[in-house]
């Protein structure tokens, strides 16, 4: 619940939007309540073939003659108490408090009429009637504006929960946007897909229900039970006896409810998951034709859901009846007791006083119509339980995300670097992706500015992890990546970063056009800039001959519209635009074709002149453009030197560079 009032407290940033909710829905509710009132005169002033001027007349007459005889009563039962004995004495004072406390009653009801009466003798009509047709006029009248007022709440509302569902977003997004590599490696995308959508619609959904139903229901009991109340409190109340059962059963209904919306949203995310999978491997299950086992995977997570949700529907579905048996029951003690107080004329029930005098036909209506107007609101706040409890369980799982801290923080008080930096070096760097699994060991070698090293070795050596330490996606188990001598974790991250180009070997292009893929990274760069940084990686031409709207050409989900040895230019002119200090390739040409690699390998040799560059290879044609090379082998450095040192001396250089001629022969 706790992650839910901070839901909640954004709502409330909005106060204009939220006061004027609470103020349609009073208005709303007191125009509900008048509805039912509106039973009173018809029954005790029309059915009865009088106009609304007789009727308070009448009252006015009959409550100064109750007044009157309160009064005689008082003066009497004064007159008895100074005759009488202590103990009689005592008993006479009871009687006297009684009857002071009906005379102010009467006196009210007096002022009241009395104030009622310049009114109706001046604007209401004459005639029984014409009593009636101004009454229905003003029910509709009435209900115009409670159709008014309700259009206007809904409004408020509607804004008032996308506004927070905005701002919800966004800051998940900012949150996320923040959390480290390797927490969206532990997390998982799908499931942050899960909570961004599946979780955030619940949590809005309980919030719509909280500030919607959850006050304006309410508030129409409220004024019904007034309604009532003024009919008769004490009635009132024995029709209420058995409300703390009911309160009791929903409590324990709504525990419920919340685990099992809780785990209903995790399989939810297992859903998501699945669907990722298979969709993004779609090539893979039809290759092997296993749509069938797909679908067998799928038909079980989607099972586990489907049962979830019943027990969920079935929950929330208990509080319907429980809710209207209630109802149903409070208007069956109201029937009885009323119905007899009415047809009896009394003002007692069982020795208990109900009523300070008789009950009319109108009144008990009046009343009847107000525990009716109670019942509705309260079947309809069967259907709130269930979604502020959904809502509650989002907003658990949503705050767990906005509340992780990134594992890579920029220093507290970060140290300035000059550019460009003179070296470059790992200083006894260890690391583990899992507790207990070392993938590097010991690492130590430099750079200095300016150079091109080249790091080659057997598939899962370690080779990308040393350029995820460089761009600070991890940090060190021990030792240290450092610029001039200081650890990169007393720098900005973005200061960091903002010195690097990466070239990976699954460059990734978003769905926009060229020019926009091309200038990502460089937001400032103007469209003569990006055209100069795709004619230094050789792609211009492409552009310009092979697509149909040029730069403007959208490369679709992924950069799928284009082929991989057209990624990859635009790619290598992306951090050309970008101008870095650093350039990092992973394995930049390893998947691209002969004519691709010779044009990213002409631009490479330009480029990489004046900066340092490290490339993850095991390329021939990339390994020429280096000034050393690094040679690793189970996390571990096996030799650093130029080409012809390594051949000299190194064995599994050797074995590399042979596998590699064989290959390209």
């Amino acid at each position: 619940m706790k992650n839910f009032l901070r839901a909640i407290k954004i709502v409330f940033r909005q106060r204009l939007t939220i006061a004027g909710l609470i103020t349609t829905s009073v208005c709303v509710a007191a125009l509900w309540g008048g509805n039912f009132g509106i039973v009173y005169p018809f029954v005790e002033v029309v059915f009865k073939g009088k106009s609304l001027p007789v009727w308070n007349d009448e009252n006015i007459a009959k409550s100064e003659h109750a007044l009157a005889e309160l009064q005689q009563h008082l003066a009497s039962l004064q007159l008895q108490r100074e005759r009488q004995t202590r103990d009689n004495t005592k008993q006479i004072a009871r009687q006297i408090g009684l009857t002071e406390n009906q005379i102010y009653l009467e006196r009210a009801k007096v002022q009241q009429a009395r104030w009622l009466k310049g009114w109706f003798d001046q604007y209401a009509p004459r005639g029984v009637y014409a009593t009636l047709v101004a009454l229905v006029g003003a029910l509709f009248v009435a209900t115009v504006f409670r159709l008014i007022f309700f259009l206007a709440n809904l409004f408020m509302l509607e804004k008032l929960i996308q506004r927070t569902g905005f701002e919800l977003r966004n800051l998940f997004y900012r949150r996320t946007l923040r959390l480290g590599v390797d927490e969206f490696d532990e997390a998982h995308t799908t499931t942050l897909m899960s909570r961004f959508t599946y979780d955030m619609d619940a949590l809005t959904q309980g919030l719509h229900m909280l500030f919607g139903r959850a006050i304006g229901e309410p508030l129409k009991m409220a004024v019904c039970l007034a309604g009532a109340a003024y009919v008769s409190w004490r009635l009132l109340l024995l029709t209420l006896l058995i409300t703390p059962l009911a309160a009791y059963l929903v409590s324990r209904l709504a525990g419920s409810i919340r685990r099992h919306n809780r785990r209903a949203m995790e399989h939810m995310s297992d859903l998501y998951a699945h669907l990722a999978e298979s969709f993004q491997g779609i090539q893979e299950v039809k290759a092997f034709t296993m749509e069938r086992r797909e679908r067998r995977r799928f038909h079980e997570t989607s099972r586990t859901y489907f049962n979830q949700s019943l027990r969920i529907a079935l929950y929330s579905a208990m509080t319907k009846p429980i809710t209207e048996l209630i109802g149903v029951a409070m208007i069956a003690v109201g029937v009885m007791v009323g119905g007899y107080l009415v047809m009896n004329q009394e003002t007692h029930v069982l020795g208990v006083r109900m009523t300070s005098e008789a009950l009319t036909l109108g009144g008990l209506l009046l009343f009847y119509g107000c525990l009716v107007g109670v019942v509705d609101p309260g079947r309809k706040l069967g259907d709130v339980l269930g979604y502020i409890q959904r809502g509650v369980a989002a907003a658990d799982r949503i705050f767990d995300m906005l509340d992780r801290e990134p594992t890579i923080k920029s220093s507290g008080n970060p140290l300035d670097l000059p550019k460009p930096h003179r070296e470059l070096s790992f200083e006894h760097v260890d690391f583990q992706y899992v507790e207990g699994q070392p993938i590097l060991h010991d690492i130590q070698f430099s750079i200095p500015f300016g150079q091109s090293l080249a790091i080659v070795g057997p598939n899962g050596c370690g080779k990308s992890t040393l350029a995820k330490l460089i761009l600070r996606f991890y940090d060190p188990a021990a030792g240290s990546v450092q610029l001039n001598g200081i650890d990169l974790r007393q720098l900005r991250v973005r200061d960091v970063r903002g010195r690097i180009g990466v070239v990976s070997q699954q460059s990734l292009l978003f769905d926009d056009t060229i020019m926009e893929n091309i200038r990502y990274g460089s937001p400032l760069a103007t469209d003569d800039e990006v055209i100069a940084a795709a004619k230094k990686a050789h792609a211009h031409q492409f552009i310009l001959e092979k697509l149909e709207h040029g730069y403007q050409t959208q490369v679709g989900e992924r950069g799928g519209r284009i082929s991989g040895g057209q990624r990859q230019r635009i790619a290598l002119a992306r951090a050309i635009l970008r101008d870095p200090e650093i350039l990092l390739l992973d394995e930049a040409t390893s998947q691209v074709d002969i004519e691709s690699e010779q044009l990213i390998h002409r631009a490479l040799q330009a480029f990489i002149r004046g900066r340092t560059s490290i490339m993850i290879t095991h390329r021939l044609s990339t390994l020429a453009l280096a000034d050393r090379i690094l040679v690793m082998d189970a996390g571990r450095i096996i030799d650093l030197g130029t080409h012809d040192e390594l051949l000299g001396r190194c064995e599994l250089y050797r074995n590399l560079h042979q596998i590699q001629l064989r290959q390209s022969a």
